[in-house]
């Protein structure tokens, strides 16, 4: 059996993430869906739960990271061309996200990134074959 990832991340309005997630052509696997958490699908085996602060604050005894003021992730995704980057970062500034650097092009990969509506830092890249 493959790994599989799950990414777990807090939010303060599960269905503000839900809607921001979905326009950004996410889908959700509704096994793993109550009114605390949700499950994104990113891939066969990358997944990433999206949690209330409250159900986030049950699996750690540490204080929940609010991340719009610190950095407590990176997520960093691929996509199969530089402009499914674009398109997804514009998608995402138009239902709610933000960007604060614009996009870097280093030949051999290119970046740009978003911060969603709870200030987790998505970041896309694509890269040639080459690299």
């Amino acid at each position: 059996m493959a790994s599989q990832i799950f990414v777990n991340l807090p939010v303060a309005d599960l269905q503000r993430s839900v809607g921001f997630f979905t326009a950004l052509g996410f889908s959700f696997n509704p096994q793993w869906t109550d009114d605390s958490a949700t499950c994104m699908i990113i891939d066969d085996n990358i997944f990433v739960m999206l949690l209330t602060r409250e159900r986030f604050q049950s699996f750690t005894p540490k204080p929940v990271a609010d991340a719009t003021k610190s950095t407590e992730v990176l997520v960093c995704l691929s996509r199969a061309s530089r402009a499914a980057v674009d398109e997804t970062v514009s998608r995402a500034v138009a239902n709610g996200g933000s960007t604060w650097k614009p996009a870097e092009d280093h030949g051999f990969m290119y970046g740009h990134a978003f911060q969603d509506p709870d200030g987790h830092i998505w970041e896309l890249i694509h890269m040639t074959q080459a690299a």
